[in-house]
């Protein structure tokens, strides 16, 4: 996937924690159904400003976590790949990011990246990078 295809295609892959993955411990009011309606509402609003999206729920494993992000780049084209900030503002999640970083641009070189704050932030991060195609 060069650059060149990659902006040929609407998808956004959307990389984050799976919610079951996640130490709620410093989030009171936080838990795993929370955060999972959270996700679920981001993705509703890029699909309804006209992205595709994948999303791509990884584990806390370093080498389950890159097993599952490229299984999830075998999947298409993307345009941008939004990785979430449970992955990069935790300290104990940095080898992750960094490893998560070098595997996608190995696999899909010219991709745009874009960081949320939240699930609330995702549509926003994304349009700081590329617009939906006109269908």
């Amino acid at each position: 996937m060069g650059e060149e295809r990659a902006r040929e295609t609407d998808t956004v892959l959307s990389i984050g924690l799976n919610p079951n993955a996640v130490d709620f411990s410093g989030y009171p009011g936080q838990n795993a159904e929370t955060l999972t309606a959270r996700i679920e509402a981001g993705n509703a609003a890029l699909r309804d400003a006209g992205f595709d999206i994948v999303l791509c729920l990884i584990p806390a494993g370093l080498d389950e976590a890159e097993a599952k992000v490229r299984e999830c780049l075998a999947g298409g084209d993307f345009r941008v790949a939004m990785i979430g900030a449970g992955v990069r503002m935790a300290p104990e999640h940095t080898l992750l990011f960094e490893r998560l970083l070098n595997v996608i641009t190995e696999l899909s070189p010219g991709i745009r990246f874009c960081f949320n704050t939240s699930p609330e932030t995702t549509i926003d991060a994304v349009r700081r990078w590329v617009e939906p195609r006109a269908h």
